[in-house]
């Protein structure tokens, strides 16, 4: 029987080897809109890695489109890096396409030498805070034509289709939406007027590349903007792009500034595939589908299923290259997954830094990190089994040094498991697995429920001595810490102590929202008991979402900062902090904590101090490092560098690339 996933599908003209597209994301690896060596080792690999068609982008249509960060479409000074990126992922065995996008009001002042962005009305979007200049119908049919020449030039350069961003905010969709096009002219009012522009970029752009030039089109299936564009409009639209010449459909989903998260690790895998079956169930053209499926299984059954004719996977080919080929040649269990953390793809994005991954350490620096067996090959000793010590291990192994990994524990991952405890988080518990199962394809040599201490240290004296040693939850001065209903947050998301139905927990960061949001869930109504209720009109829809969101435990989180979540990546804060609004977590910022009582907490807060009552008082208030075998590798004169929490606490993203970077080190 066929795979689905490798059965070839045609676009217009171009028949694709398979069914996985690495679909359009900004890299911010271009330098003055020009295709650098970067940039070209990024695609090349992910071409090798088997995926049917990349479509790299956006590319800008006219200097006001983008940032330089983008790759450059608009004049043709740029045809040659163009050539040259076409050709990379054509000879490494992929297809080619180039998304074109002009960002609109989602552009900032910033990048365009201190003009405005432009748009249909002038409406400021919460993304920028800046009003945007209401575009004049003449700019508008040069924007057009633009549109037009842009692809003309990525057809000159060999790419074998084009694809156009119609969707997520940008400048076609704030045509479409009334909510950012409150025009008068031809281009505002009705539907009709409002679709007028990009229908008429696409009639464009096949009138420029004639009818044998693929032409697909990225559209919403849902903006999850309130009062915006409904399906209906949505699907007329859709309906139209293909009359106008549209060979297929990229079904995306919500704005930048919308309030339904996307692509965070909450989101379910393949969630959004839904919307693509609505537009396949009408629409005559190849439908794709995106957003979190970084799983063949998930893409199968998609395909299977009929929501889509192709499926889109593109933070999960960041994460893993290879994850086609190892898909076709039945190596699925070596697959790296993508945990929709979105710390170094979106999250780079607006430190104005290029796409990086903290499952790979290796993205966007593919030519300075290919393994090179050593000549010189050592015995390097890894102490802890977590997420920097694994990556440390990995690293030395494919240099070819002869690793052993000690962990204390009788499990390998560290931190990991904890952090895939809270609801929506699942996925980091998926990564200590995938790195486990990446150490068991190398000759490590692997000893959990072992302490490593000076003894053994004297006894085996490895040639280099890598600590990836973690860290310990802190324990606050604050008088009645050491009372017996006080525990730490770190015992809590292990479930390995049990807590009362009042709790406060101390510390509003990362670990403490986390803590209060797997508590909350406690005693809400599971996902098959509410699809039961749903299903049999048992209850009304308020009703049912009061069961999913209101638990059995009151919970109070208490922070001295003044504001929580301070060190979650920007992607992802937002949709926790509205979590706990949701699940009725009681937040408290500026607010200090005097003691802790057998019956709850003392706090100030304003200069007023009052008593929150509590059954289990939860301690979050951060880690210090465990580093204790530093000193006596010094005195033995083993060399030791240290990784991970035991260097400095943080992300996992940094134990990661630390651990990556320590093994990769050693000559």
């Amino acid at each position: 029987m066929q795979d689905l996933l490798f059965a070839p599908l045609t676009i217009g003209t171009l028949t694709l080897k398979n069914r996985i597209m690495m679909p359009a994301m900004h890299l911010n690896m271009c330098r003055n809109f020009k295709i650098t060596e970067r940039l070209q080792a990024f695609y090349a690999e992910r071409a090798r890695g088997g995926a049917g068609l990349i479509c790299v982008g956006y590319a800008t249509i006219d200097e006001m489109s983008g940032q330089p960060g983008n790759i450059g479409a608009h004049e043709d000074d740029f045809l040659p890096g163009l050539t040259r990126l076409a050709a990379t992922i054509q000879q490494a065995g992929a297809a080619a396409c180039v998304q074109l996008n002009h960002a609109g009001r989602y552009n900032h002042s910033l990048f365009l030498g201190g003009k405005q962005p432009v748009a249909p009305s002038p409406i400021a979007s919460r993304l920028t805070q800046e009003v945007p200049r209401p575009l004049e119908e003449a700019e508008i049919a040069q924007l057009i034509q633009h549109f037009a020449a842009a692809a003309r030039r990525v057809q000159q350069a060999g790419f074998d289709a084009v694809e156009v961003l119609a969707g997520t905010g940008y400048l076609i969709s704030e045509f479409l939406s009334p909510l950012t096009n409150q025009r008068q002219d031809a281009y505002g009012g009705a539907l009709e007027n409002r679709m007028r522009f990009g229908l008429e970029v696409i009639t464009a752009i096949r009138k420029a590349t004639g009818t044998d030039f693929p032409l697909l089109v990225r559209i919403n299936g849902n903006d999850f903007m309130a009062g915006g564009n409904s399906r209906d409009e949505l699907l007329i639209f859709a309906r139209q792009l293909v009359a106008a010449g549209a060979d297929a459909l990229n079904v995306n989903v919500g704005w930048h500034e919308a309030q339904v998260p996307q692509i965070v690790t909450k989101v379910p895998r393949g969630v959004f595939a839904y919307l693509a079956r609505t537009f396949r169930e009408q629409i005559p053209v190849p439908v794709i589908a995106g957003h979190r499926i970084n799983d063949p299984t998930i893409a199968r059954r998609l395909l299977a299923e009929g929501s889509c004719d192709m499926v889109a996977m593109g933070r999960a080919l960041i994460a893993d290259p290879q994850l086609p080929e190892k898909a076709r040649t039945g190596r699925e269990q070596e697959i790296v997954h993508c945990v929709a953390c979105a710390q170094g793809c979106f999250d780079n994005l607006f430190k104005l830094k290029a796409v990086e991954c903290l499952c790979n350490p290796r993205v966007g620096y593919e030519t300075q990190t290919r393994s090179q067996p050593t000549e010189n090959p050592q015995q390097v000793l890894v102490v802890g089994g977590g997420a920097a010590g694994m990556s440390a291990a990995l690293a030395a192994a494919e240099q070819g040094h002869g690793v052993t990994l000690c962990e204390r524990s009788t499990h390998l991952g560290g931190q990991l498991p904890r952090a895939g405890t809270p609801p929506g988080r699942a996925e980091f518990s998926v990564l200590a697995e995938d790195l486990q199962r990446q150490l068991a394809r190398h000759p490590i040599r692997i000893l959990p429920g072992t302490e490593v201490d000076a003894s053994f240290l004297r006894q085996h004296r490895p040639d280099r001595l890598i600590l990836a040693t973690g860290g310990r939850p802190i324990t606050p001065p604050i008088p009645g810490a050491d009372l017996p209903h006080v525990v730490q947050a770190w015992d809590v998301l292990a479930k390995t102590v049990a807590t009362g139905q009042r709790v406060v927990i101390i510390g509003g960061g990362a670990v403490g929202i986390e803590t209060a949001l797997f508590l909350a869930e406690h005693g809400t109504m599971s996902a098959t008991d509410l699809k039961f209720l749903l299903v049999h009109r048992a209850e009304p829809l308020e009703e049912l979402y009061r069961l999913a969101t209101r638990g059995s435990k009151q919970i109070t989180l208490v922070e001295m900062m003044d504001k929580l979540g301070s060190n979650f990546g920007r992607s992802t804060r937002w949709g926790m902090l509205q979590d706990l609004e949701r699940f009725h977590v009681t937040s408290l910022t500026r607010t200090k904590v005097q003691q802790i009582t057998p019956g709850g907490v003392t706090i100030e807060h304003d200069g007023e101090t009052t008593e929150i009552a509590a059954d289990t008082v939860v301690l979050a208030v951060g880690t210090s490092s465990c580093n204790p075998l530093a000193q006596i590798a010094s005195a033995l004169q083993i060399p030791w560098q240290l990784v991970g929490d035991g260097q400095r606490p943080a992300m996992v993203f940094d134990a990661i690339h630390q651990g990556f970077a320590a093994g990769r080190s050693i000559a």
